[in-house]
């Protein structure tokens, strides 16, 4: 787990300690850099030393010195790479490192070694015999990776910061991809928020020629739902779900550092301390939690009970929600690229409390994506029907009274939940979910921005995937939205950020490449049957995980935002940004004050721009 930064072409080596420095949080171990003169290539690498402490660093190369590679992230089936390239002739260096599995494997499968990779990374190889740089981001993007190619060459970066301290001055804010962020709540790739730059999406590779200077991008895998109908019975598919579940989080056991579990009392959190725990014993496996003393927002009660029932070294930290919001402001300057998820805050906070004991967490990521445990999935039966059957005087006349709903910040309230859902469905059944997410739906950004996007440009995204789809009906259309868009841009990026701040690795074992296709491949009335989400993953980890914590409803790692923002220092509105009114804005923030309106999203959203903006003038 580390940080990556580099360039080819015009610049020097001022400019790549500027963007080595800029990610020297995610790598506080250890400092390499290499430098090309007469191919003009510059690579630097951060490193949080977690496999092969001794054996490690970075730049590595091969014996002969042509390929080089720097990397982030790791790499789960290191081990039965390792022995297949010493069959095919290959000699390590090291003993143990997953580097140098990377390094050889380029040299043995080129373009297809993505391919062959179970783990989370982003890497560039330096192949000097063929003067290129070869480039990969893992399946679902754990990982991220900036780039930007121009006549002036090509440059690299793991954060939005480094990149922008390539050269003079910061880049222009992409108008299109503004509008985007308030669209969804983040910016799915490959866009960012600035012009010329752009997002390795997951799932790609990349190669740049160095003497022609052209650049390809190309897709190795997409994830895409091809249910199966195998006519085996459902104890088969819980037996074998387990077996896969047990294997991801082995795999994400391997560590030379302490390891522990983000323990949320959920369901996914729950298992994956629950699998650890008999794979590396009690004595091993630590699990932490945070709560606030506001109840609606705390869950360390359904922490506590999983941790119990498994005999799990537990720690927990209970905050005051006047403390936590005071980090706001702070947080909000390191977040690289912002987003409209406010549970980053959370995510932070724990980050930071786990890393006082230990350098590696397993999380529950993935796990909703995959097997459908959102909400809106069940919503969207009753989307269909109301879409059908409800003319739009009749829709408008629900919208007014929704509107007319009180003002509550408590979670997930009814009124909240009621608007959400009436807006998503006045528009067609590929933007109900981006809608639904949406800080800003096509509506509020028409009022928004002087030159708005159509609603289909806006969620192009989502229109081509939901169109795109192998899968017929909503729920494995909206299986795709999510883990192709959401769980990438949204909750991994915020899972990625808030973690390595603190230099802290989280790894997701619901992403494993074995457990993905297994979910992918499944019918999806084993996700989601007769209003119960996660049908299969719930009935398969019966008497692993307590019945009390898999018959709870889902709650979010939440934060009352809404009712903070209430009270924020007015000179936080000021928001100067191409094509935003600022009036429109300034609306919204009395509106909110008031009691008048629930913004807590756009209001989110904007704040962290602002704190991005001051953030990037002051580096």
């Amino acid at each position: 787990m580390c940080g990556l930064a580099g360039f080819v072409g015009a610049g020097d080596e001022q400019d790549l300690a500027r963007m080595s420095a800029a990610v020297a949080h995610r790598g506080p171990d250890g400092a390499g850099e290499y430098i090309d003169q007469n191919a003009r290539v510059f690579l630097a690498h951060r490193r949080l030393a977690i496999i092969d402490i001794a054996g490690g660093a970075q730049p590595m190369w091969d014996a002969s010195g042509e390929t080089g590679v720097v990397f982030n992230g790791e790499i789960y089936n290191q081990l039965e790479l390792r022995r297949e390239l010493e069959g095919l002739g290959h000699r390590f260096q090291t003993d143990h490192s997953d580097t140098e599995v990377l390094v050889h494997g380029y040299r043995a499968w080129g373009d297809e070694l993505p391919l062959r990779l179970n783990g989370m990374f982003a890497f560039v190889v330096y192949d000097r015999a063929r003067r290129c740089l070869f480039a990969a981001r893992d399946r679902f993007g754990e990982k991220p990776f900036y780039f930007r190619a121009d006549a002036k060459g090509f440059a690299f970066a793991s954060e939005l910061s480094a990149l922008a301290r390539h050269g003079a001055g910061t880049p222009e804010i992409d108008a299109r991809a503004l509008q985007k962020l308030f669209g969804y709540g983040f910016i799915p790739a490959p866009h960012s928020l600035y012009a010329g730059i752009a997002k390795l999406p997951g799932g790609c590779r990349l190669r740049y020629d160095i003497a022609s200077g052209e650049l390809t991008v190309r897709p190795y895998w997409r994830f895409a739902i091809e249910p199966e109908e195998a006519g085996r019975s459902e104890d088969d598919l819980c037996e074998e779900l387990r077996s896969l579940m047990a294997q991801a989080v082995r795999r994400r056991l391997v560590a030379d550092v302490p390891l522990g579990v983000f323990l949320s009392g959920g369901i996914d959190s729950s298992a994956v301390l629950a699998f650890a725990a008999r794979a590396a014993g009690t004595d091993r496996i630590k699990s932490f939690a945070i709560g606030f003393d506001e109840p609606s927002f705390d869950e360390t009660r359904h922490a506590r009970l999983a941790a119990a029932a498994v005999g799990s070294a537990h720690s927990e930290r209970v905050l005051d929600l006047r403390t936590a919001r005071a980090g706001i402001p702070d947080l909000l300057g390191k977040l690289d690229e912002p987003s409209a998820d406010s549970s980053i805050l959370a995510t932070h906070l724990l980050s930071v409390f786990t890393r006082e004991s230990v350098t590696v967490a397993l999380g529950g990521d993935g796990g909703d994506e995959l097997f459908a445990g959102y909400d809106p999935f069940r919503a969207l039966a009753l989307a269909e029907r109301y879409s059908r059957w409800v003319p739009p005087p009749l829709h408008r006349l629900c919208v007014a009274l929704a509107e007319r709903l009180p003002i509550s910040h408590r979670y997930m309230a009814f009124g909240f939940r009621m608007r959400r859902a009436l807006r998503g469905v006045a528009w067609p059944p590929a933007m109900w979910n981006p809608v639904w997410l949406a800080p800003a739906g096509p509506d509020e950004t028409a009022q928004l921005f002087e030159r708005p996007l159509a609603p289909e440009e806006l969620y192009s995204e989502a229109i081509e995937a939901w169109e795109g789809a192998r899968a017929q009906g909503t729920v494995d259309r909206s299986l795709e939205f999510y883990t192709r868009f959401y769980l990438q841009d949204g909750v991994l990026a915020k899972v990625d950020r808030a973690s390595m701040s603190v230099a802290l690795e989280v790894r997701a074992p619901f992403l494993d490449n074995d457990l993905v296709d297994f979910a992918r491949r499944l019918p999806h009335r084993y996700k989601y049957r007769g209003g119960t989400t996660k049908y299969l993953l719930k009935r398969a980890l019966r008497g692993v995980v307590p019945e009390q914590i898999l018959a709870r409803r889902k709650q979010g790692f939440a934060v009352p935002i809404g009712a903070w923002l209430k009270d924020w220092p007015q000179e936080d509105e000021a928001l100067s940004l191409p094509g935003v009114r600022p009036a429109a804005l300034r609306r919204a923030w009395r509106e909110h004050r008031e009691g008048r309106a629930d913004h807590r999203q756009l209001l989110w959203c904007a704040l962290a721009l602002r704190r991005h903006q001051a953030a990037m003038r002051h580096a």
